[in-house]
């Protein structure tokens, strides 16, 4: 029981790292995170200006203490040019989402109407099913999905959160 609620109060924590462009490199990151017994709930990799590296963003639950040994960790690794925790900093976060519904003749427009609020986009109209395309916060997305629920959710898929940081500094 003790375990379950440490569970729900460890924090959510945004990582953004910028690594070398090879091999293994993330298998490596996945360790240190594993290791410390921390999750991965997302993440995100994608080759940066110079392709010589590629940006991370990850989204990890757990306790601070055990982030900070992490981080330290992680600045050891070779292949890591930094990684820093963005969690309480001023920082752009985005994240996309497709959600699939099941949704009858009757329902479309009340469904649409819906989408139209959030600001998502549709993308496909099938028989009985609709696929909207949405970006945002983390909290709008999940926000989105909670009123869909209703119609009945065939398949999510999501980004995981993208981030930067603002004006001139690197992220």
């Amino acid at each position: 029981m003790n375990n379950t609620k440490d569970i729900l109060t460890q924090k959510k924590h945004v990582i953004s790292l910028k690594v070398s462009n090879k091999p293994g490199v993330l298998i490596r990151i996945a360790l240190v995170f594993s290791r410390r017994g921390y999750n991965i709930d997302s993440l995100v990799v994608s080759e940066s200006q110079d392709p010589r590296f590629s940006m991370m963003s990850i989204t990890a639950s757990g306790d601070p203490d055990t982030l900070h040994l992490i981080l330290a960790q992680l600045n050891k690794l070779v292949d890591v040019v930094h990684a820093q925790d963005y969690t309480d900093s001023d920082i752009l976060q985005k994240e996309l989402g497709l959600i699939k519904i099941s949704c009858s003749a009757e329902q479309r427009n009340q469904a649409l109407q819906i989408a139209q609020v959030f600001k998502a986009k549709t993308i496909d109209v099938g028989q009985e099913s609709l696929i909207f395309e949405i970006s945002g916060q983390s909290e709008k997305l999940d926000a989105f999905q909670k009123v869909l629920v209703p119609f009945g959710i065939l398949e999510v898929v999501r980004s995981g959160k993208l981030l930067m940081a603002r004006g001139l500094e690197s992220t």
